[in-house]
C-alpha cells in the first residue's frame, strides 16, 4: 500500500480535486466529478488511521482536538507540491479524511471563466458583496481572485477570516491579514467584532452561519467597510430570503431595510458538466440598484429575477442567461443546460 505522500502526489499530478481516505473502500480521487480508485485494496480501519496520523504529522498539527470532537478542518502545504485543505472525521468507529487540493498561487480568473463584471467588484469601496452557491461550487476561489485584484490595485488593509485558510495572499499594494478560525481566533463572530478595531478597509468573511454573525457583518458594511462573505445558497432571491429568515419575524422588516441599504452585489455560481468532461462555471450577478433596493425593502423578492434579467446594461445576468451563453458557445450540451436551469421551461422556449 502506498504512503500518504504518494497519494497526494498522484492527486496533484492527475489534477483531481479531492482525495478520499475512508475505511472499507480503496483510496479514491475525484476527477471531473467522478470517483476513481487510486489504491488497489480496500482500506482497513488500521490503514486509514495510519494515513491520517501521517496527515497530521505532515500538517504539524495535534490530533488531540480531532480525537475529542470527532471531526476537524485545517489546511497545510507541502513544498514543491501544493496546498491542501483537509477535513477529518470519524465514521463507523474508524478515522476518515477528505483532502482538497489548493493551488499555491491565485488561479487566473480568465482561465477559470469568471466574468469581467465579477472581477470589477474589486473597485467597490463599501457595502456588502455576497458570493453564494452550493458546497464545492468555487466560491472560495472567486473570493480569492477578487481579493487578489484588490491587493494588486489598491492601497488598503484587507482582513480575511477563513476556516481554514486556502489561498495565501502576499502583500502587494495592500496589507493582507489572514486569520484562521480556531487557530488565530475563536470563531467568526469574535473575529469579526475584533476586526472592526483593526482599521480594515476590506473584510473577507468565510461564511455567515447565524443571525449574530449576519447582523455584525451588515453593521460592518454599514459603517463604511467593504465586506465580502459567502452563503450556501443558490441565487440572489434565495440568498436574500435566507438572510431575512435568519431573524425572528418581529425583526425581519427592519432587517430588510438594513439589507437593502448595505447590499451591493450578489454573485451566485454553480459548476456544470461540460461537453469535454470538465466542469464549467455559470454565474448569476445581481447589482443592487434603486429598483432592487425597493423590492428587497418591500418584501417583493419574487420580482427580483425579472429585475436582474432587465439589468444587462448594468452588468447583471441571470443564471439561465449564463447557462444559455455557455450552450451557445458549445461548452455544455442542450440536456445539461435544461437540467441545470432555474426555469427550464423558459430556457427550452429560448433554445427553440
Amino acid at each position: 500500500m502506498a504512503d500518504l505522500l504518494e497519494y497526494l502526489s498522484r492527486v496533484v499530478q492527475d489534477r483531481a480535486s479531492d482525495l478520499f481516505i475512508i475505511a472499507g473502500s480503496p483510496v479514491c480521487e475525484k476527477l471531473d466529478n467522478r470517483l476513481c480508485h487510486i489504491g488497489g485494496e480496500r482500506l482497513m480501519p488500521e490503514d486509514s488511521q495510519r494515513l491520517i496520523t501521517d496527515l497530521y504529522a505532515k500538517a504539524d498539527r495535534s490530533m488531540e482536538g480531532f480525537l475529542t470532537r470527532g471531526d476537524d478542518d485545517f489546511s497545510f502545504a507541502l513544498a514543491g507540491l501544493a496546498r491542501f485543505r483537509a477535513n477529518t472525521y470519524r465514521q463507523r468507529g474508524s478515522l476518515a479524511a477528505v483532502i482538497r487540493v489548493v493551488a499555491f498561487g491565485i488561479p487566473d480568473w480568465q482561465e477559470l471563466g469568471i466574468p469581467p463584471q465579477v472581477m470589477e467588484l474589486a473597485q467597490v469601496k463599501h457595502g456588502m458583496i455576497l458570493v453564494t452557491g452550493t458546497a464545492g461550487s468555487g466560491k472560495s476561489t472567486t473570493q480569492a481572485c477578487i481579493i487578489d485584484r484588490i491587493n494588486h490595485t489598491r492601497e488598503c488593509h484587507i482582513i480575511t477570516m477563513e476556516n481554514p485558510i486556502e489561498y495565501l495572499h502576499r502583500n502587494h499594494s495592500s496589507i493582507v491579514s489572514q486569520r484562521e478560525i480556531s487557530i488565530d481566533t475563536e470563531d467568526y463572530l469574535s473575529a469579526l467584532r475584533s476586526c472592526l478595531r483593526q482599521a480594515p478597509d476590506v473584510i473577507l468573511l468565510g461564511e455567515m452561519r447565524d443571525k449574530e454573525t449576519i447582523h455584525t457583518a451588515m453593521t460592518a458594511a454599514e459603517t463604511g467597510h467593504l465586506l465580502i462573505a459567502t452563503l450556501h445558497t443558490q441565487g440572489a432571491v434565495n440568498t436574500i430570503d435566507r438572510i431575512v429568515d435568519s431573524f425572528p419575524s418581529d425583526q425581519q422588516a427592519q432587517v430588510r431595510i438594513q439589507l437593502s441599504m448595505v447590499l451591493n452585489t450578489v454573485v451566485s455560481q454553480q459548476l456544470i458538466p461540460g461537453i469535454n468532461g470538465s466542469l464549467v462555471p455559470a454565474f448569476e450577478v445581481m447589482h443592487v440598484n434603486s429598483g432592487i433596493r425597493s423590492l428587497i425593502r418591500d418584501s417583493k423578492s419574487h420580482q427580483i429575477d425579472n429585475a436582474i434579467a432587465a439589468g444587462g446594461g448594468e452588468g447583471m445576468i441571470t443564471m439561465d442567461q449564463s447557462i444559455f451563453e455557455l450552450y451557445q458557445k458549445g461548452r455544455i450540451s442542450r440536456d445539461t443546460a435544461l437540467s441545470c436551469a432555474a426555469h427550464p421551461e423558459q430556457l427550452q422556449r429560448r433554445l427553440g
